[in-house]
């Protein structure tokens, strides 16, 4: 049987479990679905990652001690990972476009609420709301892509993938510039982007409004699982391995890279510079992986690879972190479009909008569990051995752990067969 043959079998036997049911509705255009998914896309980052170079302003103004300081900086990754496990039983009830809407709109509320307390209790209270309605994005939106993307799921993957990274590092790199010149200070920094987010909850407003008056596609947007477990699915198990590996390393990096680099003797603002270097290599990643991903019979030597370059850097930052400290930079950086790749193959790796949601529900808050603990981790480790070296060892297993689950994703399994 042709892939053609087979492709048209399965969009018309309503029992066939890849069925994905009416996906070219007339709700979403393509102009309008890619404006969407950009807005939305540029939501779920600014908001957690702003929050790290203003955190001098915020324990002044609040007296948070190192402790809460801390768990302020871990609560992006746990809150992603609670929440984010139960955006799939909210998509069931709403669906996956009022699911998305719901979440820009605790976005725009918990971030610009934050900027007008004086308490801290209140603070982390919105900060939560907000990081709560990123978590619903975080695993509803590749759902999304994959059920109204049609003919253009890889093109709109591309865009998040592309939108998530360049949000997260203007969000970083624009904070604390908007302190010194912004009124209001570090509430100006954190405030503007629940400004942002609110522009996104006009297209997704209209997007929710014309499912509902839509009876047929409102017929289908509930997320109505297929029987069986995803524990029964080695791919579903492989990528949240995979994906919370390369969180992990990701966010150890974010937070600790810069105190690796000046503890060897390079300045502050070379230390930052060095970090923005993985953050744009970050973002060439996020336009190429959709597309490799998608077109890619065999994944094999690009997943050895990440492993290979997160491993190399990591040991030149343990031999000779100043010597040429560019190269380690640009070696984690290649390595981290594991990230980009990870986020591809959820939509890759499923037929069904439905088992894509799942999987996104099952795989991301695993990964952002891992990523709200590991630079915890890399702090007591830094903390009890006075050093850099049980901390390099350590993200040096985890770099090896995301390459073999990585293999197991090489070839294109899918989890509805699977399941």
């Amino acid at each position: 049987m042709s892939e053609n043959t087979e492709n048209d079998r399965v969009a018309t036997d309503p029992g066939d479990p890849r069925r994905v049911g009416p996906v070219a509705t007339g709700i979403v255009g393509p102009t309008l679905a890619l404006v969407a998914v950009i807005l939305v896309a540029a939501a779920l980052r600014p908001g957690a990652t702003s929050v790290g170079p203003v955190m001098a302003e915020l324990r002044h103004q609040f007296g948070l001690n190192g402790a809460v300081a801390g768990l302020l900086t871990a609560l992006p990754g746990l809150t992603f990972g609670a929440i984010g496990a139960l955006a799939v039983a909210l998509a069931r009830r709403i669906g996956l476009t009022a699911g998305v809407f719901t979440g820009l709109v605790l976005i725009t509320l918990g971030f610009l609420l934050r900027t007008f307390t004086g308490s801290t209790a209140a603070f982390l209270a919105c900060t939560l709301i907000g990081l709560a309605g990123m978590a619903l994005g975080n695993v509803l939106v590749p759902a999304w892509i994959k059920r109204h993307g049609g003919g253009a799921v890889t093109r709109l993957m591309t865009a998040y993938s592309v939108t998530l990274l360049i949000g997260a590092a203007a969000a970083s790199i624009l904070a604390a510039p908007l302190v010194r010149v912004a009124p209001g200070g570090w509430r100006a920094a954190l405030g503007v982007w629940g400004l942002a987010a609110g522009i996104g909850l006009l297209p997704w407003l209209v997007l929710t409004l014309r499912e509902r008056r839509d009876r047929a596609d409102r017929a289908g947007a509930p997320i109505l699982p297929p029987s069986g477990s995803l524990l029964r699915s080695p791919t579903a198990l492989a990528l949240s391995l995979f994906f919370g590996m390369q969180a992990l390393n990701a966010y150890a990096q974010f937070g600790w890279l810069p105190q690796i680099y000046r503890d060897a003797g390079l300045s502050g603002e070379a230390a930052g510079a060095l970090l923005g270097l993985i953050s744009l290599l970050g973002i060439v990643g996020g336009f190429l992986m959709p597309v490799w991903v998608e077109r890619s019979t065999d994944l094999t030597a690009g997943i050895v690879g990440f492993g290979v370059l997160t491993v190399g850097g990591y040991v030149g930052l343990w031999l000779a972190p100043a010597t040429v400290p560019w190269l380690w930079a640009g070696l984690l950086g290649l390595g981290g479009w594991a990230f980009t790749a990870a986020i591809a193959m959820i939509t890759a790796r499923t037929h069904n909008p439905h088992v894509t949601a799942r999987v996104s529900g099952f795989a991301q808050p695993v990964g952002y569990v891992l990523a709200g603990l590991g630079p915890l981790l890399v702090g007591v480790l830094y903390q009890v051995t006075h050093g850099w070296t049980a901390v390099l060892a350590l993200l040096v297993g985890t770099a090896v752990v995301m390459t073999v689950a990585g293999l197991r994703l090489a070839r294109p399994t899918y989890v509805d067969d699977e399941i």
